[in-house]
């Protein structure tokens, strides 16, 4: 009935039974790591739309220098990152990423375009895979398969290769992997998996081993985004609330003009792509007393992530008050209500057979919507119009037998219209229609989010990641929460999470409390209680009745973990001559789990030890202790036994049970 059968009464391992009474030592101090000094941090925003890098000499952390501009780029989108988009040969080799493998991809002649592997926003695969393993694989455009493990190797090499050139040209010296600490920020609410999944890829690229882990810090990109809103001052953002209509005019209007004076400024400074960080807490901060509260709203491409913390003075440490909550409404839900858009005009039959077909063209009008998508606002009055590829247009007659200003004129979409330029004409209404859904369910999320006990007297609301540039998404966040707290965006607001990863990859203790994601327990055999154990769980071994598959608890779901905290229990083989002892460790998303075959309860961990060969003379109760450590995003297990001190370590495994 079970995935896992009883450990006890498969591989004849009679398994472990708790010493009584069980206890746990709470011990910060043991085993510090000697900290390895590095000459920089370079932290990766890998995104699901678009990435980059930034990074700081742990010599001079006030500065915050972010990538070197990328060939290519965008009418209408100007930032400092660049798609993340990836492109192998015919033969499997990585040949480019970024604007370089979309440009390229998108030469191509057609004929050849098909047997060249193209992928793009492939990072949500590691979001939606239930059951991710090293063998997962992605497709690409033109439907071929590939090892998910190699593309993120691929990528996050590109980065690495492309960070250390740019820090030799500037150091004028060939710069070494060893003197780099990396780090890669994934979102909040990805499962454990997926956290692991990319600390593999990290390795799989080289950036550090799994001998020298503490190369690469995995941060999550709302944490990230809190550590740098603490510093901001306050002519590096925008406070919603405070626009009181001025002059006649009402908030609205000055929505969009605020921006624009950042953009100004921002683009005045674009030579120098240097972010200076001053080391003081910002004023905004300071307004913050011990115990406030504030919630960080990353919303990003492919996924939204809200964490809520609270300040603990006097360092002003952080402290997670909430586990992060969130879901899929990142931007790129507005992509798919476009496509669903074109399906309703073109036929669903034609928009499959064209991005099989003509792939490169696809990629083209997604560009042209993109640039458009950028330029809605709440009080735009104005048409949006969208460039149609030429082979759009061509495609569409051969396989209809009528133009596409046939199809819109017979197709019920009021908004939508034929121009004359070969354009899609779009009213303001039509294209708000397409962002509604993404922005109502992330609305409605953070409704559910402020109506928890644990998240009341919110002071500020931080809206972060690059979707927050949408001035529809700022003018909803607005509406619905300003009167609970105020809205705050910092200016540059797509590279908010890179410049937090720097700082946090300067300064990993800064947050101090996070909360356990899932309960975590290990598998054990106790004395057989009639009454209160069930009967088919009943096993008799050497004239002792137990009773297996017991669930022994470390730590809840939800449970506040204080970084390097370790949770410490002591067992007893339940057979005394055992030499290998077996620790099975379980994962599962309830708090309350008694057995390890119930549903949802999963194997991530094996320690092993295996006593052969040590002294007899031991005592009749061998006492095993069990550790586990937690705080980080990874955590990690030991076993000792006591009296030969002989140990074994593990990271906890989600990939390969």
């Amino acid at each position: 009935t079970s995935a896992y059968s009883s450990p006890a009464k498969s591989l004849g391992d009679p398994g472990i039974t708790p010493l009584s009474p069980s206890h746990i030592v709470k011990d910060s101090d043991a085993d510090d790591a000697v900290e390895q000094i590095f000459l920089v941090v370079v932290a990766i925003d890998f995104g699901t739309t678009s990435s980059g890098y930034a990074y700081s000499f742990t010599k001079e952390p006030e500065c915050i220098h972010v990538m070197r501009r990328w060939e290519g780029g965008d009418p209408g989108v100007s930032n400092q990152k660049t798609p993340t988009t990836i492109l192998l040969t015919p033969e499997r080799k990585f040949h480019s990423f970024g604007y370089a493998a979309r440009d390229f991809y998108h030469d191509l002649d057609p004929t050849e375009s098909k047997h060249w592997l193209y992928f793009e926003k492939f990072k949500m695969k590691l979001h939606t895979t239930s059951n991710l393993t090293m063998e997962t694989d992605l497709t690409a455009a033109n439907g071929k398969k590939v090892k998910a493990l190699e593309i993120f190797a691929y990528a996050l090499q590109f980065f690495k290769e492309q960070a250390l050139k740019e820090l030799s040209d500037q150091g004028g010296s060939d710069f070494e992997n060893t003197e780099v600490r990396w780090v890669i920020t994934v979102p909040a609410i990805w499962k454990q998996p997926a956290k692991q999944f990319m600390r593999q890829a990290a390795y799989k690229a080289g950036m550090a081993s799994p001998e020298n882990p503490e190369q690469l810090i995995i941060a999550l990109e709302p944490e990230a985004a809190s550590i740098y809103c603490r510093k901001l001052r306050l002519h590096q953002m925008i406070d919603l609330s405070s626009r009181a209509p001025v002059n006649g005019y009402s908030p609205s209007d000055t929505i969009g003009t605020g921006f624009t004076q950042g953009k100004e400024h921002v683009r005045r400074n674009r030579q120098s792509r240097t972010f200076l960080v001053e080391n003081v807490i910002g004023e905004i901060w300071s307004e913050l007393e011990e115990g406030d509260r504030y919630i960080v709203v990353d919303s990003g491409g492919g996924t939204v992530d809200i964490t809520v913390h609270q300040i603990r003075l006097p360092e002003g440490h952080l402290k997670e008050l909430y586990k992060a909550t969130g879901g899929p409404y990142g931007s790129l839900g507005v992509d798919y209500e476009f496509e669903k858009l074109l399906c309703k005009i073109f036929g669903e039959d034609f928009i499959e057979q064209f991005k099989i077909k003509r792939p490169a063209a696809w990629v083209d009008l997604m560009i042209a919507f993109e640039s458009r998508k950028r330029a809605a606002a709440p009080d735009r009055t104005n048409p949006l119009n969208i460039t149609l590829p030429f082979s759009f247009i061509d495609y569409y007659k051969k396989f209809r037998g009528h133009s596409v200003e046939h199809a819109l004129r017979k197709s019920n979409v009021d908004f939508v219209k034929w121009s004359s330029q070969g354009m899609l004409r779009m009213s303001p209404d039509a294209m708000n229609a397409l962002f509604k859904p993404t922005i109502d369910q992330i609305v409605q999320h953070l409704s559910d989010v402020f109506d928890k006990p644990e998240v009341t007297n919110v002071k500020f609301l931080f809206l972060v990641g690059g979707f927050a540039e949408s001035p529809l998404l700022q003018q909803a966040v607005q509406s619905a929460f300003g009167s609970r707290c105020r809205v705050i965006i910092p200016q540059d607001v797509g590279l908010t999470i890179l410049k937090g990863a720097v700082l946090f990859g300067l300064d990993p203790a800064v947050i101090k409390v996070r909360r356990s994601p899932l309960t975590y327990g290990v598998g054990v055999l106790n004395r057989f209680v009639e009454g209160k154990h069930p009967p088919e769980k009943l096993l008799i071994k050497d004239g002792t009745r137990w009773c297996t598959d017991v669930f022994d608890k470390f730590i809840s779901a939800d449970q506040s973990v204080a970084l390097g905290e370790t949770v410490t229990r002591s067992y007893t083989p339940a057979k005394p001559s055992q030499l290998v002892i077996v620790i099975n460790i379980y994962s599962s998303d309830q708090d309350n789990v008694s057995f390890i075959t119930e549903s949802g309860v999963k194997k991530c961990g094996t320690l092993r030890l295996d006593l052969t060969g040590t002294d007899a003379s031991v005592p009749n109760r061998r006492e095993i202790k069990t550790l586990m450590q937690f705080g980080d995003t990874e955590i990690k297990a030991m076993a000792i036994d006591v009296a030969t001190s002989k140990s074994v370590k593990v990271g906890i495994d989600f990939l390969n049970y």
